[in-house]
């Protein structure tokens, strides 16, 4: 199994896979990626969820610095997280479907994401771009839980 993870791997901590770094010589257990993945996930909705609560409200705390520096630096993480994941494990979109919708669904999500933070010129079109958003990120979720693109029953 440690194989189709990545290219040089030997046996972890209670069997788990570990795959040696390329470029630093250092061990990076492919579960502690998911790992930073998945907790990159939750923050990054928490911050969308709060940050369109903001904008609802017309908060003052949307004009801070970290509101706008934070969402970015975490969305980093997930995105080099996620291409560490799918380079590991040799899932790529276009071959893996389910992986193909996940990333459409990603660009749906950025979208709506500036039209309702930033670009939406009237408050009614940010808030629906924002409850869009959310949607949009729920058939994420689900076509990663389930690894089909439609992920709900026929």
């Amino acid at each position: 199994m440690a194989e189709s993870l990545c290219g040089s791997s030997r046996p972890g901590v209670a069997g788990r896979p570990q795959c040696i770094h390329p470029w630093r010589g250092s061990i990076i257990d492919y579960l502690t990626v998911k790992t930073i993945h998945l907790t990159c996930v939750a923050t990054s909705f928490a911050l969308f969820f709060l940050r369109g609560v903001w904008m609802v409200r017309n908060s003052q705390v949307l004009q801070q610095r970290w509101t706008r520096v934070v969402p970015h630096v975490v969305d980093t993480a997930l995105l080099a997280s996620a291409v560490v994941m799918a380079v590991w494990s040799r899932q790529y979109p276009i071959s893996d479907d389910w992986l193909t919708a996940k990333v459409c669904g990603l660009l749906l999500y950025i979208g709506l994401g500036m039209v309702a933070i930033r670009r939406g010129r009237t408050r009614r079109v940010r808030v629906a771009a924002w409850l869009a958003a959310m949607a949009v990120f729920a058939y994420i979720v689900a076509v990663a839980l389930t690894r089909r693109p439609l992920p709900w029953p026929a």
